[in-house]
């Protein structure tokens, strides 16, 4: 009788079971406590607790399944400036935030270039000998 084989193994199971250990799952929840102190404790869960889940640039909503796409940005590049209020900050995409720090790069290289030297002056001369191929086919 297959019914009767599943009660019998089912009490063996049952039986089997420890009951949960109170201590361990005292330390399992005071862990997990510790854990979501210390991310709340950090500038970025600080950050989308104020600021609702946007970009900041593109204007790209995000929920649950997608906020780890979405990085805080810090206004002035210091990301030892971290302000209780968050005025240093905004949430940007990552796209939005890497184009943000490849300006930010190519904005400091052209002010580098501009406080030196000047830059040497082209050589190459690309339309040099035109005039003369155009007399030619003449």
């Amino acid at each position: 009788m297959p019914g009767e084989a599943r009660r019998r193994e089912s009490r063996t199971m049952a039986s089997n079971t420890r009951p949960p250990d109170p201590a361990r799952l005292d330390r399992i929840v005071a862990d997990a406590r510790r854990a979501s102190d210390a991310r709340a404790s950090t500038y970025r869960e600080r950050a989308l607790g104020i600021y609702p889940w946007v970009c900041g640039r593109c204007a790209r909503e995000f929920d649950r399944t997608t906020v780890a796409q979405l990085t805080v940005h810090h206004r002035d590049h210091n990301h030892d400036n971290n302000p209780p209020d968050g005025s240093n900050w905004e949430l940007l995409c990552v796209y939005c935030h890497d184009n943000e720090h490849s300006r930010q790069r190519d904005s400091a290289g052209r002010t580098a270039a501009a406080g030196g030297e000047p830059p040497a002056p082209a050589t190459h001369k690309p339309f040099a000998g035109l005039e003369a191929l155009l007399k030619r086919k003449e």
